[in-house]
């Protein structure tokens, strides 16, 4: 699976309530809680995006609440992937459940904002295109990117219940 997309890049500790304020929380659609996305640190954010752009960030992405909201909302706003020096783990998890790949990152400081992106999920080969860099991390497992084709956990089990 390849994704493509333009940088938006924040730093360390980006928490989930950052990501999606608690006040939204009242929704699980993936539409509303998108258009509030980083709001808190970013408030022009979702109108720089377009659809398929990638987040890149610092160390302990997702860290804070444990809610399924935060990678939904970034799934909402149009974000393909997020790639990070780390994640926090109840993140790695959400993300996984709703369908949002993931990528550590060595040195997410070398890609600056507005970069074009490309992500070879079955390599783990992260191109920097604008810069003509190239960034090998560990491939996204091959029943990871089954979950993300089909949009999430649920999906993934109710498309290998019908089978």
């Amino acid at each position: 699976m390849i994704i493509k997309g333009k940088a938006h890049k924040f730093g360390d500790d980006v928490n989930t309530d950052d990501i999606i304020s608690a006040k939204y929380l009242v929704t699980t659609n993936e539409k509303e809680l998108g258009s509030h996305c980083m709001e808190a640190i970013a408030p022009d954010f979702v109108k720089k995006i377009n659809v398929g752009d990638i987040m890149v960030a610092g160390k302990n992405f997702g860290c804070g609440s444990s809610r399924e909201h935060a990678p939904v909302a970034i799934k909402g706003c149009g974000i393909s992937a997020v790639l990070a020096k780390s994640f926090a783990g109840i993140f790695f998890r959400n993300a996984i459940n709703v369908g949002l790949p993931f990528l550590e990152i060595e040195n997410p400081e070398e890609i600056s904002e507005g970069d074009d992106l490309e992500i070879d999920l079955s390599s783990g080969v992260i191109r920097n295109i604008t810069k003509n860099k190239s960034y090998k991390t560990e491939a996204f497992p091959k029943f990871l990117q089954e979950i993300v084709e089909k949009g999430g956990l649920l999906n993934y089990v109710k498309s290998k219940k019908g089978k």
